[in-house]
């Protein structure tokens, strides 16, 4: 058996930033500290900031008054924001600064009375932080289009969720381009979606079935499965080796390895040291450099 490594993958810059906010918040604050939905889409993740006194929570009204309280990395609508002030919580935000940024559009093109459509998934957590800025028409590319009611020559800008796939959102936003004539498009896909998928695609072609690392809640790892799925082969989404089932290596020799923007390193050496390949090639797409800055609140004076 041989096995094709995709790079890049794993953790992505706002991933790596969501984390290291945690973890230098317990070290200067103390535990516990409150996580206001998972930091990062991985219970692997997860497990460890909580085994270093990190609480998890989905609501606000979850956490004591007075406490410390990190906002995950894939935003949240304003009203949280609200509820933690009223509650004298103090808030670090790590929300990645690629979803900030599709914040500031939804509020930019707002007050330039511009009709907003979200092009994203419902019911994701960062779908529902960007839902929350502004008032915007959400199309859910899973699903049959729903488009708003609004005249043909309405001015009309498109946002997207920043982990969608690249094939399906360019699908989506031609189909809003047919049926109104001012739009503009906000390109809100993140790097580190573009280029994973980018490297899988690469992959795909050469083998016979892949293997993506990462948490069934985690958008970006399902899209890479997707992606690879396109191509016609076989591809599951795992997190750990426990969930691998040997059968479906029956007659495969060449087996293709990603995995997404959430996933640890760890977890994907795991994998390839269950599979135990007589060849592991690793296959270098795009190159990746990006590093965020931290909230100023987690150093000292003069640090």
């Amino acid at each position: 058996m041989k096995v094709m490594l995709s790079n890049p993958r794993g953790f992505c810059a706002g991933v790596v930033r969501a984390v290291d906010i945690v973890e230098l918040a317990l070290k200067k604050f103390g535990p516990p500290i409150y996580v206001k939905h998972q930091i990062v889409h991985n219970p692997f993740v997860v497990k460890d900031l909580e085994s270093k006194g990190a609480i998890t929570v989905e609501e606000v009204d979850d956490i004591p008054p007075n406490s410390n309280v990190v906002f995950s990395a894939h935003g949240s609508p304003p009203s949280d924001y609200k509820d933690a002030q009223d509650k004298g919580l103090k808030i670090i935000d790590a929300t990645c600064p690629l979803v900030t940024k599709v914040h500031n559009e939804a509020k930019k093109y707002s007050s330039q009375n511009r009709k907003l459509i979200l092009i994203g998934h419902e019911g994701h957590q960062e779908v529902k932080g960007t839902m929350g800025q502004e008032n915007m028409h959400l199309i859910d590319d899973r699903h049959e289009f729903d488009f708003p009611d609004w005249d043909k020559h309405s001015p009309v800008t498109v946002l997207t969720q920043t982990t969608l796939s690249v094939d399906d959102t360019e699908n989506s936003i031609n189909q809003i381009h047919s049926k109104f004539s001012d739009v503009i498009v906000r390109n809100d896909l993140c790097y580190a979606t573009t280029n994973r998928q980018e490297a899988i695609k690469t992959i795909a072609q050469n083998v016979e079935l892949v293997l993506v690392i990462g948490a069934p809640n985690s958008s970006n790892c399902n899209r890479l499965r997707e992606v690879a799925q396109s191509f016609g082969i076989p591809a599951y989404l795992i997190n750990t080796p426990e969930e691998i089932d040997m059968t479906w290596f029956d007659d495969i020799n060449l087996i293709g390895v990603t995995s997404g923007a959430s996933t640890p390193e760890i977890l994907v050496q795991d994998v390839i040291n269950y599979l135990d390949p007589e060849e592991v090639e690793n296959v270098q797409g795009a190159h990746e450099d990006v590093l965020f800055t931290l909230p100023k609140e987690l150093f000292k004076p003069g640090e």
